[in-house]
């Protein structure tokens, strides 16, 4: 059974709409006698003319093209403005099927609504006139169609499309919601997508102005699936009901079905009211935890649209910055030759490569000319973000990494180091062992820092962290590195590494204030709403060099980063451990930081001749495994 449809329960019923906006119609024609040809050429010429059609009020004429999609009352067409030759969507709504007053109101009620609408993210109104057959309201004309359509071609979207696709979604919805109008029908059949890739939200037909709730309307509109528990109780329809038909649309674009579809419209209704539905393991834990709090039964419980954009699943996730018109029928190729890749290559080689020597495993000559060429490399502007396939059986599980350019790309010396084994070199060096539970804690005088939050926002500024001495940092989305200090007051900015400008926030230069303000956004920010992620104890050697971060790569499962002095450290969402890998005194130190954020510092030597966690062992595989594939 198909319920899939816009419905509306009221004092009158609506004929059924079509799920895509933009379907084709199909003509049938009724049996008639055989014609001659003089009425043929007649009929045709009537048909021509009717194609024509003309607004009294300014002349302009148009010519009506190939229906695009239908709904209750009106059918869409493609109209051409014969003066200007560009394109509309127009909306056509015979007098006959709006000749009762209730009928009419509700478009007029549509045309005011939509008419004062303007966003990028909104289908734009043009105007509005009629003639004594039709009404007829010309829209933006979207040539990519519908969600509804790409969803159809393509069965399933990937994470980054989708959360391509909710950024401008939530942009729209949030607009609407500022002019206080509830959009009471969204599905991905009235999200429509141009020329550009840009999607737009349209079709206001249910959209009402948003009420006081002793004042809502306690009317059930929508289409059955997307129907929240408050409206199917009748208690009237508010920003959450468009919150949660948005976790519908999520739900819908990642599994390629919507979450209450049932074979009966009695039974969906009865697991909408439950919030009940199944929750795929293939989804990653961030889809999971953002679509389960926009379907919360509870519609105060369900996010703002600015706590969507803030969740996880975006800060943690790479979005891209366009799409190409192949992802309407294909799965897009996020995958890009990286300009770093010698630069990773050695980052590689120096923290995992070298000899098989078990005392030099890591040798400081390695790190020592890697640090050597960083101090030459400067931080510049950032590439577009990558999805890199999976690779390896041990590898990141459908890895999609993500991460900024730290500069120039260095000229490989070290190509003599195998790549190819690195991961069985990894094994035999640290000599590792599924049979040890722990690793004894040494004691030792450690003055490393590390970091303790941090949060995603390269889609708009950059990337933030905290340090545990309680320094923020930020890469900029153009290369640029601004830290703040602990006192809050003093700012080193690089453009290069190694250069550094000192200041404070009172007297930044002129060019350095707007960077300075989002500085200091994230780390009140982070300070406001992020915890520390361990209890290492806060030691810092004031005679070392300031630590600021080179690069960052983010996969499906964890976040690495990469600092000036060498310092190299993976957080892993999941669970919340943590590895970091550090240069004290010409010795190099490994922590882990367990799930009940716990730390363990030991010695790389010691791992030489003593067995560690098999946790610890496949989250040392998991990272090497992450920076191999961002070498190649």
């Amino acid at each position: 059974m198909d319920i899939l449809r816009t419905i509306t329960h009221h004092h009158h019923h609506h004929q059924p709409v079509n799920n895509g906006k933009m379907c084709e119609h199909t003509h049938h024609r009724p049996t008639e006698r055989r014609r001659g040809k003089s009425e043929d050429n007649n009929a045709h010429a009537t048909q021509e003319m009717s194609r024509i059609i003309t607004d009294s009020a300014t002349g302009k004429c148009y010519c009506r093209g190939k229906v695009l999609g239908k709904g209750g009352f009106a059918k869409c067409y493609e109209f051409t403005d014969l003066s200007t030759g560009k394109m509309y969507a127009a909306k056509i709504i015979p007098h006959t099927r709006v000749s009762k007053p209730h009928q009419r109101e509700k478009i007029d009620r549509e045309i005011e609504l939509h008419r004062a609408l303007h966003h990028k993210h909104i289908v734009h109104f043009y105007h509005h006139f009629e003639d004594k057959d039709n009404i007829y309201i010309l829209l933006e004309y979207c040539s990519r169609r519908s969600l509804a359509h790409i969803l159809k071609a393509r069965k399933v979207l990937t994470e980054p499309e989708v959360r391509y696709y909710l950024r401008q979604i939530v942009s729209g919805l949030k607009y609407l919601h500022e002019q206080e109008i509830l959009h009471r029908d969204l599905k991905l059949g009235n999200f429509f997508i141009n020329e550009s890739m840009e999607l737009k939200v349209g079709d206001f037909g249910l959209a009402a102005k948003l009420e006081p709730v002793e004042n809502r309307r306690r009317t059930i509109c929508g289409t059955p699936n997307y129907l929240s528990p408050e409206v199917l109780n009748k208690q009237g329809h508010g920003c959450e009901s468009d919150v949660w038909a948005l976790g519908c649309v999520m739900y819908t674009m990642l599994l390629g079905r919507p979450p209450f579809e049932t074979t009966n419209l009695k039974e969906t209704y009865r697991c909408i009211r439950e919030a009940r539905y199944s929750m795929p393991s293939s989804l990653s834990p961030q889809a999971k935890h953002l679509i389960s709090s926009m379907l919360a039964k509870n519609p105060m419980d369900r996010p703002q649209l600015d706590d969507i954009l803030r969740h996880d699943f975006f800060c943690q996730g790479f979005t891209p910055d366009r799409l190409s018109a192949n992802c309407c029928h294909a799965a897009p190729d996020l995958h890009h030759t990286s300009p770093a890749k010698s630069f990773f290559k050695k980052a590689a080689a120096a923290l995992f490569g070298g000899k098989k020597d078990k005392a030099k495993y890591l040798e400081t000559q390695n790190i020592n000319r890697l640090c050597l060429d960083l101090r030459k490399t400067s931080i510049s502007p950032q590439p577009c973000r990558q999805t890199l396939e999976r690779r390896g059986h041990r590898g990141p599980s459908a890895a999609r990494l993500s991460g900024e350019h730290a500069g120039r790309c260095i000229s490989d010396d070290l190509n003599a180091i195998g790549f190819s084994n690195a991961k069985s070199l990894l094994i035999i060096h640290f000599n590792l062992s599924f049979t040890a539970n722990n690793i004894s804690k040494e004691s030792m005088n450690s003055s490393f820092q590390w970091v303790t939050k941090w949060v995603d926002y390269s889609n708009k500024y950059g990337f933030g962290y905290q340090l545990s001495d309680h320094t923020v940092g930020v890469l900029f989305n153009n290369g640029t590195h601004m830290s703040l200090l602990s006192d809050k007051k003093t700012v080193h900015y690089y453009a290069e590494l190694g250069q550094c400008s000192v200041f404070s926030t009172t007297e930044a230069p002129e060019q350095f204030v707007g960077q300075v303000t989002i500085l200091k956004y994230f780390s009140h920010y982070m300070e406001e709403n992020l915890m520390d992620g361990g209890d290492l104890p806060n030691v810092t050697d004031a005679g070392k060099p300031r630590l600021y971060l080179l690069q960052w790569l983010k996969s499906d499962r964890a976040l690495m980063m990469l600092f000036n002095d060498g310092t190299f450290q993976v957080n892993f969402y999941h669970d919340h451990t943590k590895i970091i890998l550090c240069n004290q005194s010409e010795e190099y130190l490994l922590t882990y930081i367990n799930e009940d954020r716990v730390s363990t510092t030991v010695r790389l030597s010691t791992l030489l001749v003593s067995s560690c966690s098999a946790d610890l062992r496949s989250r040392m595989d998991y990272a090497l495994n992450m920076l191999l594939q961002r070498c190649n």
